[in-house]
């Protein structure tokens, strides 16, 4: 099963710049430009992870994470905060107290974001579901 992950960044620059990389990398991207767009498509899309822009128009990033935490269905679910505003690093400990597991300032690079991904997801989560272990316990 391909695990989906949500991307919510109302700048189509950032999602033209991560889409190729997540999608090559073997996940099904879920773009929104907001955060109430986010909260729809979490809700019908069942993320297995989120990539949140913290300074978004008419709701920011700390308000969509505290919107995803209420349901029941998006409680749980990481949540990679991205910002390119330097003075948001000082509050980093607001982010990761609203549920971020991960804060990253902009720029970042494609590597980092898909690094950042694997440390949330479990490394099986991807796999093909026709794999078989081996005798060495290992998925071929």
């Amino acid at each position: 099963m391909t695990s989906k992950i949500l991307f919510v960044d109302d700048d189509p620059i950032m999602h033209q710049l991560y889409k190729p990389h997540v999608e090559r990398a073997g996940y099904e991207w879920v773009g929104a430009s907001g955060g109430r767009e986010a909260i729809e498509a979490a809700a019908c899309e069942r993320p297995r992870l989120a990539v949140i822009d913290i300074m978004m128009p008419e709701m920011d990033g700390l308000s969509t994470v505290a919107e995803l935490r209420k349901a029941e269905a998006t409680r749980a679910l990481p949540v990679i905060m991205i910002t390119g505003e330097l003075s948001y690093y000082g509050r980093k400990e607001d982010f990761t107290g609203a549920g971020a597991a991960v804060f990253m300032t902009k720029p970042f690079g494609a590597k980092q974001l898909l690094e950042a991904i694997g440390r949330l997801l479990p490394a099986t989560v991807n796999e093909p579901m026709n794999a078989v272990p081996s005798a060495s316990g290992r998925k071929t």
